[in-house]
């Protein structure tokens, strides 16, 4: 019986793209980074060499036509994984320029072929392949075809056990070239622009050998250099933690006539969704959460997307945070994608240990979202919170809920079912005040109250009070009055029968 061929994945550097690759890079793999210009394609290449080169790993780098090498690392140094100990040591780089011009393959190769000889390299680097295609079909180009070029360079890298790299501008993935069905590998980087908005994405077309997520991803580019935003679906754990406390646990809100609608407290492990509309004091709410969580000796997370915690709005809640008992997650990066911010949430619940996760809110997040990741907002929210429940935290949600009171309407974007808990706030006139009612809607697979209850916001937070059993109708908005019964009307009547 013969023995299965093991293929090493060798760890890329670069954040999110081993996930997204299925393990990592296959060693002595032949691949094609391409993209349009700006795409980040060179920082890429740069990133992985730098990560994966050593002295008994040695890396050539192969400059064609474009930047010349001095120019290229002046720019490059500007990046954290930068290491300038090893150039000229572990890394070496070879300008073909010459070569190049001189529209030879042939002599392009053997070029290729001395250095790799001369080093005996893990890793190869052609940048930019495209040139090297542009230079062959100048006319009156009578040298090797390209076709024979490729196939020849991927024959001697393979036989040299190399793992190579060809960077290449490339505007569409259906332009016809050798290059593509020779590649072991193909990574595709695109630019969406759309009005003012700009993310960048990567989607691995091609990869012999093992299996990889499938889709566009996106990345962004920082002074660490690329990181690689992996689906909600991999990030999360392959099973749901058990959370503590058990399965009837409840978790307090920080108001305790809330804690005894919702039949004890939000059930751990639960998401809750608070909607209502502008003032009615979702995020006080969401903030006392947390406050309550830190009382009981649990940490928290929260993204802010409308008004970032602080001494003057939520002194307790900024306090927890500058003591390092809730984590802030960093959502004033342009153009977010549902991805980036899922990765941002569970990186400080796992840095914390958190329990507890606020989410305020869905519409500021709707707005930071870049506008190509928009229609799919729906979606985007159940991958979220799929995500957090596997990691076994608890989540509480707002959402701007526009009061309408010719229709009943429980939560935005109908993600109703989405959630396992639902509290909705709502405006009501009795009497020429503006009064708050709030009522819980759903806990799923628990007892809770019915009632409508009218509520206040005070300088220590939010007091639930009683019902208004003396109004009707107060969800239209403007309830009335219930009329006293008359006894001397119903007599009336029974005698007249």
């Amino acid at each position: 019986m013969s023995t299965r061929s093991i293929i090493t994945r060798l760890a890329t550097g670069v954040p999110g793209l081993d996930e997204v690759l299925g393990g990592g890079l296959p060693e002595f793999s032949f691949n094609l980074i391409a993209g349009p210009p700006g795409c980040g394609k060179t920082t890429l290449a740069h990133q992985m060499m730098f990560s994966l080169a050593k002295p008994e790993r040695p890396t050539l780098y192969f400059t064609v036509l474009g930047e010349p090498p001095l120019k290229m690392l002046r720019y490059q140094q500007q990046f954290a994984f930068f290491d300038a100990e090893l150039v000229n040591g572990s890394i070496h780089f070879i300008n073909l320029t010459d070569e190049t011009l001189a529209g030879d393959l042939d002599q392009v190769l053997r070029r290729i072929v001395a250095e790799v000889e001369k080093y005996n390299p893990a890793l190869i680097f052609v940048d930019s392949f495209r040139s090297v295609v542009l230079a062959n079909s100048a006319p009156g180009n009578e040298h090797n075809s390209l076709q024979q070029f490729v196939q020849q360079l991927g024959m001697v890298m393979t036989s040299w056990q190399a793992t190579t790299f060809l960077i290449g501008e490339y505007f569409a993935e259906t332009d016809a070239n050798p290059v593509f069905t020779v590649a072991d590998g193909l990574i595709w980087l695109r630019q969406s622009v759309q009005r003012n908005s700009m993310v960048r994405k990567i989607e691995i077309m091609k990869m012999r050998g093992q299996p990889t997520l499938p889709g566009l991803h996106t990345f962004r580019i920082n002074a660490d250099g690329i990181r690689v935003f992996a689906p909600a679906r991999v990030l999360a754990p392959l099973a749901p933690k058990l959370s503590t406390g058990g399965a009837d646990a409840r978790l307090g809100t920080g108001v305790s006539k809330l804690d005894a609608m919702l039949g004890g407290g939000v059930p751990r492990g639960y998401s809750l969704l608070v909607a209502g509309p502008s003032g009615s004091g979702k995020s006080i709410l969401a903030a006392a959460f947390l406050v309550e969580g830190a009382r009981n000796g649990e940490t928290g997370v929260v993204a802010a997307f409308e008004q970032i915690p602080n001494r003057e709005r939520s002194p307790l809640l900024a306090g927890l945070i500058e003591q390092g008992k809730v984590g802030l997650v960093d959502t004033q990066a342009p153009d977010l994608s549902i991805d980036e911010i899922v990765l941002l949430l569970l990186t400080e619940v796992r840095r914390l240990g958190a329990t507890r996760v606020v989410i305020d809110s869905l519409s500021g997040f709707e707005l930071a979202l870049a506008p190509t990741f928009r229609p799919d907002f729906r979606e985007s929210l159940s991958r979220m919170v799929s995500a957090l429940a596997a990691e076994g935290v608890t989540v509480l949600m707002t959402s701007e809920l526009e009061d309408r009171y010719t229709d009943l309407r429980f939560s935005p974007y109908g993600t109703a079912f989405m959630t396992d808990a639902i509290i909705v706030q709502r405006y009501i006139e009795v009497e020429s005040r503006l009064l708050r009612v709030m009522a819980v809607v759903k806990v799923r697979a628990s007892t809770h109250s019915n009632e409508l209850c009218a509520y206040e916001i005070r300088d220590d937070g939010i007091h639930i009070g009683t019902t208004l059993p003396e109004q009707e109708g107060l969800l239209g908005g403007r309830p009335m009055r219930k009329p006293l019964p008359d006894s001397h009307s119903v007599n009336d009547n029974h005698d007249h029968e």
